[in-house]
């Protein structure tokens, strides 16, 4: 399957922006062979287009306004023409195939719900991102869209996940894990113990019970749900721990003659590793659950975390995700009967 439509680049969003969205759109084209259209302000983007020789490579769509980084939800209604609600609207037109955006999550989350809407059958669209665990990703959601969930939303999520999961890591059966703070069915809050009732009678999915803290990154699981301010601050905490494993790795080696001789030697896996847990290696997290393929990139993203991020929305959308997640919702949906003798 092949979907010739461009990803709808939201080249205003990002702490980077635009020059590096546009550097991004530029490898992505050139060295991934993708269709990408930037969408914001024509003048701006021009220049920078310019800078790469390209502005007969890549299209414009024009966008009066931009979400900034530390604009909330509400800035989706404040801002009808903003880039990123320009980006969705030429996917909801089918003039593009999916939206990438590295502006702010909020904004993105609200201006996604907006102009997409939600499938049908999905309570609320959830924000999964890719773990590097081994030796394949597991996919944490929900990580930050809904901060209070009901349990049928979790159970939602596992759904959602097990999709991509399928999709993007060809894993036939997904195993589901539900997030909370013991491994036995009783442990958690009412809403937590609850979704574990459902999760078992799920059908579809592979549930393998309770995982904790610790499991994250242990490939326990290949799809872990809990609500999004859990997701989100777990998602933070790996983020921030990684960031001190590795400064700490980086003085101990620069202060000891033999331990920089040992990462010489090692240098080859030391940067697969880095590569690994580089968030920005995986193209950003994918927000679920909507009407369109919507990638969410790391606000920090330089042109290679764009470019990936590109790169996973063309994947998502030619594989049909969004059809996908439609099957399995209405299949969870649907009334099983028990046969009768």
């Amino acid at each position: 399957m092949s979907d010739t439509r461009p990803i709808a680049l939201d080249a205003m969003g990002g702490d980077h922006a635009p020059h590096e969205i546009v550097a991004g759109a530029v490898h992505a084209v050139r060295e991934r062979g993708l269709a990408v259209v930037l969408v914001g302000s024509p003048k701006v983007l021009y220049e920078a287009l310019a800078d790469h020789d390209a502005t007969k490579e890549i299209p414009i769509v024009r966008a009066e306004e931009a979400l900034a980084m530390d604009e909330g939800a509400l800035a989706s209604l404040r801002r009808p023409r903003s880039s990123i609600a320009i980006a969705c609207h030429l996917v909801r037109r089918g003039d593009a195939s999916a939206v990438v955006s590295a502006g702010s999550t909020a904004g993105i989350v609200a201006t996604g719900r907006l102009r997409l809407k939600a499938q049908q059958g999905v309570l609320r669209p959830a924000i999964a991102v890719a773990l590097p665990t081994l030796p394949k990703p597991t996919l944490l959601l929900d990580a930050g869209a809904n901060a209070e969930v009901k349990p049928e939303m979790l159970v939602q999520f596992g759904h959602l996940g097990s999709v991509y999961a399928e999709l993007a890591y060809e894993i036939s059966k997904p195993r589901v894990g539900l997030l909370t703070i013991g491994s036995e069915a009783e442990k958690g809050t009412k809403i937590v113990k609850r979704a574990h009732e459902l999760l078992q009678g799920s059908p579809g999915l592979d549930f393998i019970g309770n995982v904790e803290g610790h499991d994250l990154l242990n490939g326990i699981a290949d799809v872990i749900a809990t609500d999004g301010f859990t997701g989100n601050v777990a998602l933070k905490t790996m983020e921030g721990a990684v960031r001190y494993a590795f400064g700490e790795l980086r003085r101990t080696i620069d202060d000891n003659r033999m331990a920089r001789l040992g990462a010489f030697l090692q240098r080859s896996r030391l940067r697969e590793l880095r590569s690994r847990l580089d968030a920005e290696a995986h193209g950003g997290a994918v927000l679920l659950g909507l009407n369109g393929t919507v990638v969410i990139a790391h606000g920090s993203s330089r042109a290679a975390g764009i470019s990936a991020a590109c790169r996973l929305a063309a994947d998502l959308s030619a594989q049909g995700v969004v059809a996908r997640i439609g099957d399995r919702i209405a299949a969870a949906h649907r009334p099983h009967r028990l046969r009768t003798p």
